[in-house]
């Protein structure tokens, strides 16, 4: 019998505005939020827990945000800063395993399955990699224990902040049965909306229900929440993430209502894709064929168009452009966004590039 895995989920509380109330202590006890300014349409990337008790959240508008909290102290973000302290979070995690996959700057899955320290208990890892966070970066992360991977997310929230949580295989069964849907990752408020008006809540209550009929509702995602429901999460912690796609996107400081003013946008988003792409010298322009468009109107609702058999140029992107630009039916439009798939690198692809170089 194969043995269980030991996943951690580490989760830094509130990151970014944890490190700016770190470097300037007078923050402390005040509500504090890092993002955009309100005047340029920008958003929170992350707020502490006294400015979330005024109802902020990541991805709120900072103009909303200030509105719910007039004294809301907002920061613009310092990624140079963030990223040199992930780097030194992750020396510490690698004192541990060397099977780490990121998933931003602020959160890691370890698979330390084979750990021999602290007798090869995974809560005590854990244990141990929070304290020397909070002793060595004066920071606190949540941690969440378990044999799968996306019981190992959920379990990292349970005890937020600076707390931990564990799920032992012989507690999944149990925890499955009454865990929310809306807790599993990749469900996102909309199809947690349709599963209530279907009448599923929990877990159990999928073990129960139909699958043909639940894959017809939902697709890909429906798979999903039906091997989640039944304690199924044969991932593995993946130390070298491959990277799926490319893209930039812009929110606007107006809203407009025309594809004449989007031309201008357009193509300065182009022009940035194509300065992103040239970062993946062993990628070719002919390979590209998986395209898409990204709209977001003002009243906040998200549309995407995609196509994987077009040749990558501006006309392509401009002709996907001015199809999603009909689904607008009125709405003004705050955001538009471009995007590529990358193709997989494996070596058939690689003695391609070998005959024809982008740059």
């Amino acid at each position: 019998m194969e043995k269980a895995r030991k996943i951690i989920h580490i989760d830094m509380d509130c990151f970014y505005a944890a490190v700016e109330m770190r470097e300037d202590p007078s923050l402390q006890g005040k509500p504090v939020a890092v993002g955009g300014s309100p005047s340029q349409r920008g958003v929170l990337a992350t707020c502490n827990y006294e400015a979330r008790k005024f109802g902020l959240h990541s991805a709120m508008s900072s103009a909303q945000a200030m509105k719910y909290c007039p004294k809301l102290i907002l920061i613009p973000p310092n990624f140079a800063l963030y990223r040199q302290i992930s780097t030194q979070i992750h020396e510490i995690f690698r004192r541990y395993t060397t099977i780490i996959e990121p998933l931003s700057l602020d959160e890691a899955y370890l698979d330390v399955t084979d750990c021999e320290q602290c007798s090869g208990s995974a809560t005590w890892i854990a244990q141990e990699i929070r304290q020397a966070i909070f002793q060595e970066l004066n920071l606190t992360a949540s941690a969440g224990v378990a044999p799968l991977k996306f019981l190992a997310k959920i379990a990292s929230d349970q005890n937020k902040p600076n707390g931990q949580f564990v799920i032992t295989p012989e507690d999944v069964p149990a925890f499955v049965q009454t865990l929310a849907l809306r807790k599993i990752p990749g469900v996102g408020k909309v199809t947690a909306e349709k599963l209530m008006r279907m009448g599923l809540h929990t877990c159990g209550e999928i073990q129960r229900y139909s699958k043909p009929k639940l894959l017809a509702a939902f697709g890909k995602i429906g798979q999903r929440i039906w091997d989640f429901s039944h304690g199924i999460d044969a991932r593995e912690v993946q130390p070298h993430r491959v990277r799926k796609s490319v893209g930039v996107e812009m929110t606007l400081v107006e809203d407009i209502d025309t594809l004449e003013q989007a031309r201008f946008i357009f193509d300065d988003l182009y022009e940035k894709l194509l300065s992103r792409l040239k970062k993946h010298q062993e990628i070719t322009l002919s390979q590209l064929n998986k395209l898409g468009v990204k709209l977001k109107f003002d009243d906040f609702q998200t549309t995407t168009l995609e196509k994987s058999t077009m040749t990558f140029s501006s006309e392509s992107f401009w002709q996907l452009l001015t199809q999603i630009w009909q689904r607008r039916v009125g709405r003004k439009v705050r955001l538009i966004g471009v995007h590529v798939h990358l193709p997989d690198n494996t070596e058939q692809n690689r003695q391609k590039q070998d005959q024809m170089s982008l740059w």
